[in-house]
């Protein structure tokens, strides 16, 4: 992957359940980092019609490997002010370099 196709910039957020003083719980996005990313979205070639078949993601995120982080199901990427809920990570060649996350877009309700 060359950097000149990582022309997105994504940040990757956990939710957080922080507690007031009067004992009320809210949850809040907590940015972990922010990277560069190749976004391909989702449309008719081969790779799309193989993953189609048991994943209902919408777009494809590949990045390099933050070393003392780990990407989770749990965590979110924000683009342009849009949510995405991850649906499954994987390095790339099994080599630590690059991760690549399959996403599903979240569409408010409404």
């Amino acid at each position: 992957m060359s950097f000149g196709k990582m022309n997105t910039f994504i940040d990757i957020v956990e939710s957080v359940t922080i507690k007031d003083p009067e004992g009320f719980k809210t949850e809040v996005d907590n940015i972990v980092a922010s990277v560069r990313a190749y976004r391909e979205g989702r449309h008719g070639n081969e790779k799309w019609a193989n993953r189609a078949s048991f994943s209902e993601a919408t777009d494809l995120f590949r990045f390099r490997h933050i070393p003392e982080l780990t990407v989770t199901t749990s965590m979110v990427l924000i683009h342009s002010d849009k949510r995405f809920e991850i649906t499954s990570v994987e390095d790339v060649k099994g080599r630590g370099m690059y991760l690549e996350v399959l996403a599903k877009e979240v569409v408010p309700s409404g």
